[in-house]
């Protein structure tokens, strides 16, 4: 396993990291999420992603009691949460949002439901245009001095609200945002390389970057359809199946197709190849992997030595392919 600073910070997180978006509590139970999570740390994985709103909260909690039941060094391993969208299917108004009484209330939440005395990341999952960013930032900063979290960011919020956030934390003395968690992939590629670039240098800001096979697009498992058991046909993910059937997500298919393509022409695997090029992104903290089996975790672990394997006119050829 390769470890990357988180921007700035002297936080070492794994390239390769393990989150519970769309299969914790939807796609398998407890013991299946313990399979995965003792695979990924003896694989050298040492940062878990969540969020409050992943299966109502039910993601956190399997991943607590499976950390817990594991008896993994604390200190050897890092776990996330995200506040925004509520741990409920019809939240009220104080149970979303970025208040800071939701900030405080939902990190205690998240911190009983994954059974840690403190997050080692927490994220903004969205911005909150009802809430001043400088009241978020003063409740992230206030749970920071708490001690129940050590490193607070962002998830796609625009490059001037992240400005913004920073600019205000250094006014007033309060810790700054460390990370964003974009979603990236060689389909999805402007907010990372365009929009955030001169943050990079100028606050630090590190990634963990999410759906780096753009939800199984580039896997090539669509290219025929919606299979069964699939991300896109599991109940409540109806959104990316349409989002795929749209006219924008037909033409998102047949780049799709042009890389998949040119992966088997290279003799590897269609993921291992998508995940191996957000890899060599310096400015990519980590890559999150999303895996429901044992035997999907352990292809997609084989990314990083794809990510050595070919020559930069060949990587351009890659990027090219999905233009």
């Amino acid at each position: 396993m390769e470890y990357r600073r988180l921007g700035a910070s002297g936080l070492k997180l794994s390239a390769l990291s393990f989150g519970a978006w769309v299969t914790f509590g939807n796609q398998f139970d407890r013991g299946e999420a313990r399979e995965l999570i003792a695979q990924a740390f003896d694989a050298g994985i040492n940062f878990f992603d969540n969020a409050e709103t992943y299966a109502n909260g039910e993601a956190e909690r399997i991943m607590g009691d499976v950390l817990a039941d594991l008896r993994l060094p604390r200190d050897a391993w890092c776990v996330s949460s995200k506040v925004y969208f509520g741990a409920h299917d019809h939240p009220a108004p104080t149970q979303k949002g970025l208040s800071r009484k939701h900030v405080i209330e939902a990190c205690e939440q998240a911190l009983r439901r994954l059974r840690v005395e403190h997050l080692d990341l927490y994220y903004c999952h969205r911005p909150d245009p009802d809430t001043p960013i400088a009241e978020t930032v003063g409740a992230m900063d206030t749970l920071i001095r708490q001690g129940k979290v050590l490193y607070w960011g962002t998830s796609e919020w625009p490059a001037e609200s992240i400005a913004e956030a920073a600019r205000i934390a250094a006014e007033r003395g309060w810790y700054a945002p460390s990370m964003e968690q974009p979603e990236y992939n060689l389909l999805h590629r402007e907010r990372v390389e365009v929009e955030y670039a001169p943050l990079y240098a100028s606050l630090g800001l590190g990634t963990t970057i999410w759906s780096p096979l753009a939800s199984g697009l580039l896997t090539g498992k669509y290219a025929d359809g919606i299979p069964t058991g699939s991300r896109m046909a599991t109940p409540g993910y109806e959104w990316l199946a349409r989002r795929m059937t749209s006219a924008e997500g037909q033409a998102r298919l047949a780049r799709a197709r042009r890389f998949t393509t040119l992966a088997v022409e290279l003799g590897v695997k269609p993921a291992q190849l998508a995940i191996a090029w957000c890899l060599r992104n310096p400015h990519v903290s980590s890559v999150i992997l999303g895996a429901s089996r044992p035997e999907q975790l352990r292809e997609n672990l084989g990314a990083l030595a794809v990510s050595e394997q070919f020559d930069a006119p060949t990587w351009d050829r890659v990027a090219a392919a999905a233009a």
